[in-house]
């Protein structure tokens, strides 16, 4: 008959186990850090994306020019999933291209919820 050990007595973590997690929620620290710069350079390049290669067909200012205004008053009737549609996918019968071949549909989201928020002024 083998005798059972009492739970109080028994420690909830061996040290070995606890040295783990420790080093576990050390290391998703430093990736969550980590991924919170990439997430800043991310944004950085998709700004300068949007400044740069949008803003020559729709405006430096993005107040419109060739294409229509990308503020967040000329957005408002749109969502943000709708105006991740237009980017990824461009306005067939106008010059507006598909940017799917070079974005992501999160940086496409980003994008819009920046435009949508009027962060890029």
């Amino acid at each position: 008959m083998r005798m059972r050990r009492d739970p109080a007595r028994r420690p909830l973590l061996s040290a070995a186990a606890f040295c783990s997690l420790a080093g576990l929620a050390a290391a998703i620290g430093a990736a969550s850090a980590h991924g919170q710069e990439v997430a800043a350079d991310n944004s950085a390049r998709l700004r300068d994306l949007v400044r740069q290669d949008c803003g020559s067909c729709h405006g430096l200012t993005l107040k419109g020019g060739l294409g229509k205004p990308l503020t967040a008053e000329s957005l408002a009737q749109w969502d943000r999933d709708q105006v991740a549609a237009i980017i990824l996918n461009g306005v067939p019968g106008t010059p507006m291209p598909p940017w799917r071949p070079l974005l992501t549909e999160t940086e496409a989201r980003l994008i819009a919820g920046m435009l949508k928020e009027g962060a890029l002024k």
